[in-house]
């Protein structure tokens, strides 16, 4: 049987194919608990770390999305905090599964998306950054993040961190063994509002050194006169808490921009949809540049 995460989109009539079963979930914790000494932080009850979709798409392309999910391990309770608080954006990218999983829908795009929250450890940070667990977040005390010792990190680290990046560089490696280099493209999604300031962007395209898609992909969108695009707005790709694309892109010269969609435009499906469609035309006409389908000289590399 094969396992959707609510709100999955169809096409032509048929939900999107999807990687991750529950029997493959059940084996997963099985062969942590082989590997280690048997301490483990998930249990068979638990979400996957991680979901791949359409693992063999065609697209050039390999889509993430680090702030998929706001769910939290049963071993952590609630982390100390009420639902309002868990459905904030401080938990995950409000949207942001919604909108990959629309798009990889309309790329025909292999796809990955992370299974917890970012409260529990973040997935676009170096899993020694003092932000991975965050005990305060945008004001709000995270009562289960504080005091943390090293072996209670480790247990997220290994549980929740690494099988989402080892499932990245898994498929990004099975779409390069293709003949295909993977533009790849980071989605996230960032609030209309931040310590009072209001955000006028309605997508942020951020990027590093290497602006070959972040220059096409800007221009596309700029076809319509009404968006408002940040370039390297409303954060930098020059970020140095960024950690997924700089692990996963940068270092083998993969054509590459991280998407900020601002969260009030895609809170509901069909502003997801809305969205998704918007960015798959633009990301369509980007993919198609041979611009994109090449890794960069060490000079670009080394300068990121």
């Amino acid at each position: 049987m094969r396992f959707l995460a609510a709100g999955s989109p169809v096409r032509n009539g048929t939900a999107l194919r999807c990687v991750t079963s529950r029997r493959s979930i059940l084996g997963y914790y099985a062969a942590m608990t082989e590997r280690g000494s048997g301490q483990r932080l998930l249990a068979p009850g638990d979400p996957s770390p991680f979901t791949i979709l359409i693992p063999h798409g065609a697209a050039p392309v390999v889509l993430l999305c680090d702030h998929a999910s706001n769910a939290i391990p049963a071993a952590l309770g609630d982390l100390g905090l009420d639902e309002a608080a868990r459905s904030r954006h401080i938990a995950w990218d409000i949207g942001a599964a919604d909108v990959t999983h629309h798009l990889a829908g309309i790329l025909d795009a292999p796809a990955v998306l992370s299974g917890f929250s970012r409260l529990v450890v973040d997935c676009n940070r170096s899993h020694d950054d003092p932000t991975a667990m965050r005990q305060i977040s945008d004001g709000t005390i995270v009562p289960g993040n504080r005091g943390l010792e090293a072996t209670a990190r480790a247990l997220r680290i290994e549980d929740c961190y690494w099988p989402y990046h080892r499932a990245v560089t898994g498929l990004i490696d099975e779409v390069a063994a293709r003949g295909v280099t993977p533009a790849i493209v980071s989605v996230h999604t960032c609030t209309p509002v931040m310590k009072d300031f209001e955000r006028p962007w309605h997508i942020g395209v951020l990027s590093n050194h290497d602006r070959r898609m972040a220059d096409l992909l800007i221009a596309e969108l700029a076809r319509d006169s009404a968006l408002c695009i940040g370039d390297n707005q409303p954060y930098s790709g020059f970020d140095p808490h960024g950690y997924t694309i700089e692990t996963h892109a940068l270092p083998r010269g993969r054509a590459n921009v991280l998407l900020e969609i601002r969260q009030d435009l895609v809170d509901t499906h069909h502003g997801a949809l809305h969205w998704a469609e918007l960015v798959g035309k633009a990301l369509a006409n980007v993919l198609a540049h041979p611009d994109i389908a090449r890794a960069t000289g060490a000079e670009v590399k080394e300068a990121s």
